[in-house]
């Protein structure tokens, strides 16, 4: 067993690897059913298809925009799993207003519920990352964050998986059963007090956030590091708003390839995460950054070209998941969507990695904090691209291929971030 792996046998990694795997299937389970049934049962029109994705997209991401400050200021100056178990309980009551809008078909109330859930992850994301360090030797750190974020992305899978078999009031169900289950795993994460003194909290959510931010961007490497994870998540919220339209509309297959997609897309960034990791054998560095998010671009662009060459279905049918798998073009749209999924993977993993080690233990949650509101002002941008696009009808296939655009910036950024740690461990302080 490999030395990351042996991660899972402690107490100090298995319950909080555990409450992450099973809050990231429940919100792809709930979110993947409801985008399901908009797109397939609700919309007919792939303009207002793209619409609503990034509606829902940007409900979600607003709370990191608007509370990040608060929820990293809070992390650094309580116990951090006291704080895990909290939210681990409101989610309970989350999933029961999803629950209800599943069953009784109310796209107010799912809305409302995906909010819920982007409040939720808010203050659950700078702990996930900033209490590694605390539990962890310095050594296990990016093995840490990378089985974190191989078991996110297989729990997405799983969850993109699931939507896609059960009916929603099924989903109702279960969604209310993972959320319980979570809070159970959540009760036996270790203690994690503030490792120093606690800070006053400014509850002044824009002068706290326009703070944080300022206080961790002036130093060179993070702000690198930074605006090039969110590069890569302008990119991925682009990407995840136009997939169901883009299986819908281009390769005109039904909900199971839709769910297909996201699967693949889990497992490859899951992997790339695994194999980042065995090629930096632990030591923390953005070596590997800009070549994986050039590749990446490269297959992005594949995919679009997969796309305009795709014979879709006659007669306004879809493809069943059947036949879409022996359709002739399917193997590489596969590969390209395999490769974007792993590259992304290699790309991102060890600049959060970066993030959890460059700084001081009592600093590491607000770091991530400022991470996710810069991250998140990323994504409502790639989210009002996705429908600026559509809107001025650009073809999704086209949009991927100016997508391909972006990850030029990200490699840009990350290789001036690697050149900025040349010659030393970028995980040094």
């Amino acid at each position: 067993m490999t030395p990351s792996l042996q991660l899972l046998g402690k107490r100090r990694f298995l319950p909080l690897f555990a409450t992450q795997f099973l809050g990231a299937f429940n919100d792809n389970l709930f979110k993947q059913a409801m985008v399901l049934f908009a797109t397939y049962s609700i919309y007919s029109d792939p303009k207002k298809e793209a619409a609503f994705n990034a509606i829902a997209t940007g409900l979600f991401i607003l709370p990191f925009f608007l509370l990040s400050a608060l929820s990293g200021q809070l992390a650094d100056s309580h116990d951090k799993a006291r704080i895990v178990r909290l939210v681990k309980l409101a989610e309970i009551g989350i999933m029961t207003v999803g629950a209800a809008g599943l069953i009784f078909a109310s796209v107010p109330l799912m809305l409302a519920a995906v909010l819920a859930m982007g409040v939720h992850s808010t203050f659950f994301g700078p702990i996930k990352y900033a209490i590694l360090p605390q539990h962890l030797n310095k050594d296990e750190v990016l093995g840490g964050t990378g089985l974190v974020e191989a078991g996110t992305y297989v729990a997405i899978l799983a969850g993109t998986i699931v939507a896609g078999l059960i009916e929603p009031r099924i989903t109702a169900l279960v969604v209310l059963a993972v959320a319980a289950l979570g809070w159970l795993t959540a009760r036996e994460v270790p203690a994690a007090p503030p490792p120093g003194e606690r800070p006053a909290i400014d509850h002044h959510i824009v002068r706290a956030s326009i703070t944080l931010v300022s206080a961790t961007l002036h130093i060179p490497r993070l702000f690198l590091a930074i605006l090039s994870i969110s590069f890569f998540w302008m990119i991925g919220s682009v990407l995840i708003v136009q997939f169901p339209p883009l299986v819908k509309n281009v390769f005109t297959a039904d909900q199971q390839v839709a769910s297909l997609f996201l699967a693949i897309f889990s497992v490859g960034v899951a992997i790339g995460s695994v194999v980042i990791n065995r090629l930096l054998a632990g030591r923390v560095s953005a070596r590997y950054s800009p070549g994986s998010v050039v590749a990446m671009g490269g297959f992005i662009i594949l995919m679009a070209v997969c796309a305009h060459r795709w014979e879709g279905a006659a007669d306004g049918r879809y493809f069943t998941l059947a036949e879409f798998l022996v359709h002739p073009g399917a193997p590489l749209v596969s590969v390209a969507l395999f490769g974007v999924a792993i590259t992304g993977g290699m790309f991102v993993v060890p600049l959060y990695a970066f993030l959890t080690t460059t700084v001081e233990k009592d600093h590491t949650a607000r770091t991530v904090a400022a991470n996710n509101i810069v991250n998140s002002g990323a994504m409502v941008l790639g989210a009002v691209l996705a429908i600026g696009l559509a809107a001025a009808g650009v073809s999704v296939t086209n949009s991927l291929a100016s997508v391909a655009i972006l990850c030029l910036g990200a490699s840009a950024l990350s290789w001036r971030l690697h050149r900025a740690c040349d010659g030393v461990d970028c995980g040094g302080r």
